[in-house]
């Protein structure tokens, strides 16, 4: 497992790299909420009542940051946060 800072504008976020058999598990959280990647489930985030959004084909934070929102938690659109934005633009709200 990798734990690394991630500087943003607003603040600064913690992300996790756990490494599967083919392709990483990301996750990039921040003090309202995380953005996660394609492994992770945005419904089951929704239901625990988490902010959260989600960005696909991603293999590292950099790629995260750079990609677009695919999905969103109701929680993650209250903060402003909506699909079609960058991950960084997210982080951004959730910092």
């Amino acid at each position: 497992m990798l734990i690394e800072q991630i500087p943003l504008e607003n603040g600064c976020a913690l992300g996790l790299r756990f490494e599967m058999q083919k392709y990483p598990l990301l996750v990039i959280r921040a003090e309202k909420g995380f953005l996660m990647c394609g492994y992770l489930n945005i419904s089951a985030a929704e239901a625990l009542g988490d902010t959260a959004a989600k960005v696909k084909g991603v293999q590292n934070f950099e790629d995260m940051l750079k990609t677009t929102v695919v999905e969103v938690t109701k929680f993650a659109g209250e903060l402003g946060i909506e699909i079609g934005m960058t991950g960084r633009e997210a982080m951004e709200k959730m910092c």
